[in-house]
């Protein structure tokens, strides 16, 4: 099967091509009849399926067979979850609709609001983050009203963000009659309940259920928790790669690893949380066209990134559950390449390693980096602190890492005034 069985507009053909894309995915496939035919659509699919195209390439036929207005307003609302997914989401629309004519807006936190307020209210189809969102309505700058798509990607993650309140919010201020269409990497009761209540009458559509992407080769690496960012830097100088993703429980840890492997002679970046929309897009460029070779992220920043030259993903911390260990290789082993995973796993970590296994559906090898030594003392490596890199006049050594030493407390000089009785 290819794309010429949907019957596309021509305009949107030459998006196609131009995009690369030649033969449809399992999820668009069976998500694209459903959403041309103007149903409701429930779609399992974990990331990088080719999901975003699924409703993008619909969407764009539907708006060009309805002949609406291609410069606003409004008639396509797409929430995601974080700002690196939802301006993934706009490029796709530009590229696949870039002979459509019709016009995409990118509405985010992080960034100056004026510009975007006048690209949205130009705008036939906006992708946004809950969050801003909500501000614009609430100022009055921005109006819903004529929504007849809205689309939720990624709703098991808006989710665990606590984004519910707002998307409410959000349905509130939308016409009752549109089109719903939900996207989810897992079916949990909350995603369930939610469903239930925008959804009529759907089509579920659902593929690779939580399966690792076969392409994709995991091993494990045990070691005791204080030696993890020593043999993290082992494995980088033992292991060619063209690419590759981080993963840490923390934002913390994300950035001030990725200062030490800089430090270290690394070109490493990283992404969290509390950096800026500019500092955020400067890592993820960066990273994209190889300035920086490692990026180290957190779960949550990590959602959006679509980067075809990581062909390694590194568990520095094993994820909470076997699901997001799958979200997370997810992002190497695409598009027919190849990828590996590998997990920095303690003792503490048997747990999940054991169900990250019945997933994988074998028994994952455990192994040792031969240059690493895993029988050293248990102390600080010289020229690290947990604020970042001191001045280095030490040989590389691989260990784990130093904390300064607490500064010693001063002792009162003065003595408190004595209160004496009138």
């Amino acid at each position: 099967m290819n794309f010429d069985s949907f019957s596309f507009d021509q305009r949107i053909v030459t998006g196609i091509i131009g995009c690369g894309y030649t033969i449809p995915t399992p999820i668009q496939v069976r998500a694209i009849p459903e959403v041309l035919s103007g149903r409701d659509v429930m779609g399992l699919a974990q990331t990088g399926t080719g999901k975003t195209a699924a409703f993008a390439l619909p969407i764009l036929q539907r708006l060009l067979t309805s002949n609406a207005p291609k410069q606003g307003p409004c008639r396509t609302l797409v929430l995601a979850p974080t700002r690196e997914l939802a301006l993934q989401i706009h490029e796709n629309f530009i590229s696949l609709g870039k002979q459509t004519g019709i016009r995409s807006a990118a509405v985010f936190g992080g960034v100056g609001a004026n510009p975007q307020i006048k690209a949205a209210n130009k705008a036939t189809v906006i992708v946004a983050c809950p969050g801003r969102l909500i501000d614009l309505l609430n100022q009055g700058v921005l109006k819903l009203d004529q929504v007849d798509t809205l689309v939720l990607d990624e709703a098991d993650r808006m989710l665990d963000m606590g984004f519910m309140p707002d998307i409410k919010r959000i349905l509130a201020r939308l016409p009752a009659t549109r089109q719903n269409l939900l996207f989810s990497a897992t079916m949990p009761h909350d995603i369930r309940e939610l469903a239930g209540k925008i959804l009529v009458n759907p089509a579920t559509v659902q593929v690779a259920n939580t399966a690792p992407a076969t392409s994709v080769g995991h091993t494990f690496y045990p070691v005791h928790p204080q030696l993890k960012v020593g043999l993290l830097e082992a494995l980088l100088d033992v292991t060619k790669y063209d690419s590759m993703l981080i993963f840490t429980r923390t934002k913390h840890r994300a950035k001030n690893l990725a200062r030490k492997l800089s430090f270290r002679g690394h070109e490493a970046t990283f992404l969290q949380g509390n950096m800026s929309q500019n500092q955020r897009q400067r890592a993820l460029d960066g990273f994209k066209d190889g300035t920086f070779k490692v990026m180290v992220a957190t779960d949550i920043a990590a959602r959006g990134i679509d980067c075809d030259r990581i062909t390694h993903v590194i568990n520095f911390d094993v994820p909470d559950t076997a699901e997001t260990y799958t979200h997370r290789i997810g992002r190497t082993g695409r598009a027919g390449r190849s990828g590996m995973a590998l997990s920095l796993v303690t003792k503490e970590d048997e747990r999940l390693m054991r169900e990250i296994e019945k997933i994988v559906g074998r028994q994952i090898d455990r192994r040792k980096v031969e240059e690493f030594d895993y029988d050293q003392p248990l102390k600080s490596v010289p020229g690290m602190d947990r604020r970042g890199p001191a001045p280095a006049k030490h040989k590389k050594t691989y260990g784990s890492d130093k904390r300064r030493p607490a500064a010693p407390t001063r002792r009162r000089t003065t003595k408190a005034p004595v209160r004496t009785k009138r």
